[in-house]
């Protein structure tokens, strides 16, 4: 079945692709599929209107399908991770004295939303992941008879720690604390379900381990919660009675459409509608076991030449990402460097971030490592 995946890929000649984690490059199909709709709409406008309606409903099976969600009305398609958060954060009822749980590693998305809550009295506490052998007994450790949420991503961005989100879960239920969870770095390597995690919030844009594109994003919130997030944004497209223009009375979508105020990305849709039935058809536990394969590969290889692993070494703290800093050299400069070379990296939390997926070749980790050795050779003083 991986194979079928890796048909998938279309990357030119010398391009080594280890950057899921940032921005992943789309399967053939999804491709095929903008290019379609793109033609579609230069010839004959809206005349396809019905099955581009048809293609956002199978992305919503899909996306329900991807995190065990009930029924595709539970899902709601956001412009981003950003935005998506920002609805719970802006939309839970808060109080002064209130606080929120999370950690001070986070990427930008899921820090700023709940930081800027602080001019309405809420505290934001952090983990600070350096000093906890423990994480999610320490996260629930700060958690007290004022925490409403924990907000926490399954993977970290930098290092790539992943967190056990059903220790972490049932721990924040029996202490009626919301538990919300940026999933951007684990949907798409990982298998998950909310029968297994008791999430009520579900957040993930789909350009990095969904291999779609940027502008485009899961959002799912517990259905017995819905009615209690303020909506803050308001349009055509989020009302009950959608597309009864005439109508001057409203209110809101009961199902999960209700996040979204106004018209859908349907060039977004039709390319991640594309990259999931791939990822579905292969099957997530396939595509994590190659993962796996993988990330255990590149942390062998930095073991073996050497160089200092920034990542956790234990495999189920581990998804896609591994990231490892080359020493007696500057890694910035190295990062660089490589990038030049056509080796798709990042530089992270002090190192070199690699992210291979599942269709990754395993050859190309080794080849990757070697021209990560002999570039470092040529920055390395004297």
């Amino acid at each position: 079945m991986i194979d079928r995946l890796a048909d998938e890929l279309g990357l030119e000649d010398g391009l080594i692709y280890l950057n899921h984690a940032a921005i992943a490059p789309w399967p053939r199909r999804a491709v095929a599929a903008v290019q379609a709709f793109a033609a579609g709409c230069g010839s004959a406008g809206s005349q396809g209107y019905p099955q581009w309606q048809a293609t956002e409903q199978r992305l919503r099976m899909h996306l329900a399908e991807l995190i065990g969600a009930a029924l595709p009305e539970d899902i709601a398609l956001a412009k981003s991770t950003s935005e998506a958060l920002s609805f719970v954060a802006q939309g839970l009822d808060w109080q002064p004295g209130d606080n929120i749980v999370g950690i001070q590693q986070e990427f930008p998305s899921n820090r700023i939303v709940w930081e800027a809550l602080g001019e309405q009295g809420v505290e934001y506490r952090r983990l600070d992941l350096s000093a906890s052998s423990d994480p999610e007994a320490d996260l629930l450790a700060l958690c007290d008879a004022r925490t409403r949420l924990c907000a926490v991503s399954w993977v970290q961005y930098a290092g790539g720690l992943r967190l056990d989100l059903a220790r972490l879960g049932q721990g924040l239920r029996e202490r009626r604390v919301l538990f919300c969870v940026d999933g951007i770095q684990g949907l798409g390597a990982l298998p998950f379900s909310l029968a297994d995690v008791p999430a009520d919030f579900i957040a993930a844009d789909g350009h990095k381990w969904l291999l779609g594109p940027e502008g485009l994003a899961l959002f799912w919130v517990r259905p017995t919660l819905r009615d209690s997030l303020r909506l803050t944004q308001h349009g055509w497209h989020m009302v009950e009675d959608m597309g009864n223009f005439d109508r001057k009375d409203w209110q809101p979508a009961d199902s999960a459409r209700r996040f979204e105020s106004g018209s859908p990305n349907m060039l977004g849709i039709h390319a991640l509608e594309a990259s999931l039935s791939l990822l579905l058809e292969v099957g997530m536990d396939a595509v994590a076991d190659a993962i796996a394969e993988r990330s255990a590969q590149l942390v062998a290889l930095v073991d073996r030449h050497g160089l200092e692993l920034l990542s956790p070494r234990e495999s189920g703290r581990r998804a896609g990402i591994v990231t490892f800093r080359v020493p007696k050299v500057d890694n910035q400069v190295l990062y660089r460097a490589l990038m030049q070379r056509g080796l798709m990296c990042a530089s992270r939390g002090g190192g070199l971030r690699f992210s291979p997926h599942a269709w990754t070749p395993p050859e190309q980790l080794e080849q990757a490592m070697a021209l990560t050795l002999a570039t470092a050779e040529t920055l390395k003083p004297g």
